[in-house]
């Protein structure tokens, strides 16, 4: 089995109200709008995170982002009018920083991350 694709769901009670939340995230509007209740951003070349409407599960996602600049991803946020954390240094060179979208879905952005260790 070869995976081509990941994608990473944030369920939303409500797309109207967290489509312009997200937008500010990734700085642009969606890069597909598949259907009705489903937005999607295309975050890496292999990597998409899709909003998607389920009331039931909406807030429970953790999506983390390995990022190249945490500094200016962590600012940019912020000029955009999102409230991100202060970054925090975890371990090995890695810090962390995260925000949280109106249902309480978690994103947090990762700086030093290492895929091979």
């Amino acid at each position: 089995m070869a995976i081509q694709h990941v994608l990473a769901v944030a369920p939303v009670a409500d797309l109207g109200a967290a489509l312009p939340w997200y937008e500010r995230l990734f700085g642009r509007a969606p890069d597909n709008r598949p259907m009705e209740s489903l937005a999607e951003w295309r975050a890496a070349d292999t990597g998409w995170v899709q909003v998607w409407v389920d009331p039931e599960r909406a807030g429970t996602a953790l999506l983390n982002m390995a990022v190249d600049d945490l500094p200016a991803h962590v600012a940019a946020l912020g000029e955009r009018g999102l409230a991100p954390e202060e970054i925090q240094e975890v371990n090995k060179g890695v810090r962390l920083s995260a925000v949280t979208d109106p249902d309480g879905n978690r994103i947090t952005l990762i700086g030093g991350f290492r895929p091979v260790y």
